[in-house]
């Protein structure tokens, strides 16, 4: 059988495609999972993100698919759904399925409309469920024992249920299939990036987060044997930064460090990882863990620091996992030891912050704010979205905050729920007006250790950057409101991709 396998175009405001194109790992995954015979090929088409349609039918008459299966986030939806429609004028008998977190949560998204062009949906974790479903297409087998499957029967959806989440432990999710990809491009700063992955799940609460929604909170890891299996296959394939995308790697810290270590025995340590962690593992452990990050090839490090101040954290959930403790005991918070552990270990910090909580009035947006200014090197500030079934859109739908509900706005940087005090659009401007010129702040960074990259593309980046300002703007001659507005209208522009 052909499959095509797509990623959606859109891209995250934090990540602009000139510097950053990142692979979807879930697609190499499928791929490294079906049967051998089929012939998989993998399109993220970040890669085309300008040139979507032309590229679409240009793949599609050179595979001629007997499969196409989409990768959707939330607010990728409209876009997956244009590209669904677009597929089906170019072979109107093609067979769709779609995966990941947005149908996953709301498959009703893809079901219930009369003109759905779905024909099935792959629920949670996809590698078993999809190769049992290619097997079932091949065989004109039934569908309703294939757990984690939704299918269209008579003109209606049957939802089989769950998959239980797998525990990584028992090899039968095999390594990803890097060779499907047929589009060429991933790159960081200009050198060249893949993901790889070494655990999934886990076990905290945030309120804001879908991964235990979807997993339940559980936490698995792979072995390390196979995971410096999968950054050689990485590297082999001309991989020179690695994001370990795990959703929580630091959940257990003595593996990690193991993890470093290995890296560093196995002289994997050449490249430049990037990792996501949390605020106080790394200020727990910062006298062990973090010299032996360094050591191992990290260089930057997303921290998930959410909010500095108690009661929003408390309302995130996320009050437990930035806590410091000495002696047993709860210390205050983690982030400032962390930002500091980092900082001496010659690493770089993206500061991931949410701001606009139910109870935020513009002093304390202001407050996080400055924090970002002072301590972190990458701002990664978003606001509370409520995706599909987390607690948080309970709580906002309860509160009666929502003022948005299209899912193309939900990308995090939209501001689409209003606080007690302060409408969405303010929210929004607070965020855009400062996190600018934190942005520009790293770039000497930047320059020294990417300075042919930077030289480069420089100015795209400023472009990116300071989209709607003009030096009418920079020199205090209009109201930064009037930039705000052209920058929203911009980049609502930007994303119609189909």
């Amino acid at each position: 059988m052909k499959v095509l396998l797509l990623s959606m175009p859109d891209s995250f405001e934090h990540t602009p495609t000139v510097s950053i194109r990142m692979p979807n790992g879930a697609l190499s995954s499928l791929a490294g999972n079906v049967d051998p015979h089929h012939r998989v090929a993998i399109a993220d088409l970040i890669l085309v993100q300008r040139s979507v349609r032309a590229a679409l039918e240009d793949l599609m008459k050179k595979i001629q698919p007997d499969l196409v299966g989409l990768s959707v986030m939330t607010f990728q939806r409209r876009t997956a759904k244009k590209i669904i429609e677009l597929l089906h004028s170019l072979s109107p008998n093609i067979r769709v399925v779609v995966g990941g977190y947005d149908p996953s949560m709301a498959p009703e998204a893809y079901t219930d409309a009369a003109d759905s062009l779905v024909d099935f949906i792959v629920r949670g974790e996809g590698e078993i469920t999809f190769r049992e479903l290619l097997r079932a297409i091949e065989t004109d087998s039934r569908y309703e024992r294939i757990p984690g499957l939704s299918f269209r029967e008579d003109g209606r959806f049957r939802h089989n249920p769950d998959r239980p989440a797998n525990g990584l432990d028992s090899g039968a999710i095999r390594l990803p299939d890097r060779d499907a990809r047929i589009l060429i491009g991933y790159t960081m700063m200009g050198s060249q990036v893949d993901v790889v992955e070494t655990s999934r799940g886990c076990t905290f609460d945030c309120s804001f987060c879908s991964i235990v929604t979807m997993r339940g909170r559980q936490f698995h890891t792979y072995s390390f044997d196979r995971v410096l299996a999968d950054i050689r296959d990485a590297r082999d394939h001309g991989a020179r930064t690695i994001f370990l995308v795990d959703d929580n790697i630091t959940l257990n810290v003595r593996r990690f460090e193991t993890l470093c270590q290995m890296i560093i025995d196995a002289r994997l340590n050449h490249i430049d990882y990037i990792v996501q962690a949390m605020t106080s593992a790394i200020a727990n452990h910062s006298e062990t863990l973090v010299p032996l990050m360094r050591k191992a090839g990290f260089r930057y490090v997303f921290l998930g620091i959410e909010n500095i101040l108690e009661d929003d954290l408390n309302f995130l959930r996320a009050a437990s996992k930035n806590a410091q403790h000495e002696n047993g005991r709860k210390a205050g918070n983690a982030t400032l030891k962390a930002v500091a552990a980092l900082r001496r270990n010659k690493m770089y910090v993206v500061g991931g912050l949410i701001i606009g909580n139910p109870g935020d009035r513009r002093e304390s947006i202001e407050t996080n704010l400055e924090f970002a200014r002072r301590y972190v090197d990458w701002p990664y500030i978003q606001h509370p979205t409520p995706y599909p079934r987390t607690p948080m859109t309970q709580d906002f739908q309860r509160r009666g905050l929502i003022i948005d509900d299209r899912a193309e706005d939900y990308d995090g940087t939209t501001a689409v729920v209003r606080t007690d005090h302060l409408t969405a659009e303010e929210i929004e401007f607070l965020r855009w007006r400062a996190e600018r010129w934190m942005k520009l702040r790293h770039l000497p960074s930047v320059f020294i250790q990417h300075p042919v990259f930077l030289l480069r593309h420089g100015a795209k980046i400023l472009a990116h950057m300071f989209r709607g300002t003009t030096f009418k703007t920079l020199l205090g001659l209009e109201d930064e409101h009037k930039a705000f507005e052209r920058y929203r209208a911009i980049r609502q522009a930007e994303r119609v991709y189909v």
